[in-house]
């Protein structure tokens, strides 16, 4: 059967003309599903009982199952989808009050590897699927009973190396046939690669690009990403500044502080006169313990002295708040905490 997830809607009108029945059927269809949540056909009572059975048997709505499921005191949800091979990746919704966020995987485990990171302290054993990306939003969904009103592609696995996937899932999120999402509102998160970079800048989509920096210099980053120690820092600022000179939407640097590692005056000063070479925002983030990785999160005081020293050099520097702590919200622990493993 076919993950109706994974189809186009040029696709779906195609299979239902395979079953004889008229173009309107594809858009009935997917107003069930995007617009309602419904995934089972049976329940699609517009359409008729011959359809509905006959679409049961050809296409599959939902592909995976919430296998475990851990809440935050402050509402932060994480769900482990267990997917149909029994491989599993986490999906985390993140409400506020204006907004909800969904920050969903690309791949099973994550192949670059960061030091902080549990996501790829087992490897990676397969990318998802496009349709696989998007049914953790319906998960969430119907976790939550929230709308989903912004997207992070940030969660295991690194997207541009999941490229193609990655691509038809944002398309499919931003269709107003479909997830109806605003293309500002969904945020690809990479640890950079400059042609893939470039290639995504090519496509026509106003999204934000969010790069995974966390060191300012190369010599500390390629301890900390040891994925990019083929991509100096100037290849990726350059990289950067094209996606912004095509597309016309701010960067965003992601930089992760580690107590006493990258959290330094000399640090800060490093990657202030990085950051004023671009169009970009700066996003500092505390780091979440993780059992069996070798760091801390920063000293209040050298977080407050690193912010204010970017702020100082008239940097757009915002700190994210730190989340879901007790619901293991950082990426990779709740499969670890599951017994989860790539390599099962």
């Amino acid at each position: 059967m076919r993950h109706l997830l994974d189809i186009s809607p040029s696709e779906l009108v195609e299979e239902l003309a395979a079953m004889g029945q008229p173009a309107y059927r594809a858009r009935q269809v997917l107003q069930w599903v995007w617009q309602h949540g419904v995934c089972d056909f049976a329940e699609m009572t517009n359409l008729p009982k011959p359809l509905r059975a006959e679409l049961a048997g050809r296409l599959v709505v939902l592909t995976g199952r919430p296998a475990a499921r851990s809440d935050a005191s402050d509402g932060v949800v994480k769900l482990l989808v267990e997917w149909s091979d029994g491989q599993a990746t986490e999906t985390v919704m993140i409400p506020a009050a204006r907004r909800c966020t969904a920050c969903l995987s690309v791949q099973v485990g994550c192949p670059v590897g960061c030091a902080f990171c549990a996501s790829g302290l087992d490897g990676v054993a397969r990318d998802l699927s496009a349709g696989e990306i998007l049914e953790q939003l319906f998960h969430l969904r119907s976790a939550a009973a929230r709308r989903i009103t912004h997207v992070v592609l940030m969660g295991m696995g690194e997207p541009l190396l999941n490229y193609d996937a990655t691509v038809a899932a944002v398309r499919a999120m931003v269709d107003p046939a479909r997830g109806g999402i605003s293309a500002r509102r969904v945020t690809v998160s990479t640890v950079g690669l400059p042609s893939q970079i470039r290639r995504l800048a090519r496509e026509d989509l106003p999204i934000t690009l969010a790069i995974s920096l966390h060191a300012p210099n190369d010599d500390l980053r390629r301890q900390l990403v040891p994925a990019a120690r083929a991509v100096s820092i100037e290849a990726l600022l350059a990289a950067a500044s094209d996606f912004f000179a095509r597309r016309g939407r701010e960067v965003t640097l992601e930089y992760v502080l580690l107590g006493g590692v990258n959290d330094t005056p000399a640090c800060a000063d490093q990657l202030a006169r990085l950051a004023r070479r671009l169009r970009c925002n700066v996003n500092l983030i505390r780091f979440n313990p993780v059992p069996g990785v070798p760091f801390v999160p920063p000293r209040e005081s050298a977080l407050r002295s690193f912010l204010e020293r970017l702020r100082r050099r008239g940097l757009n520097v915002h700190l994210r708040a730190s989340r879901g702590a007790d619901a293991e919200a950082a990426c990779g622990q709740l499969r670890r905490r599951n017994g989860k493993s790539v390599t099962e």
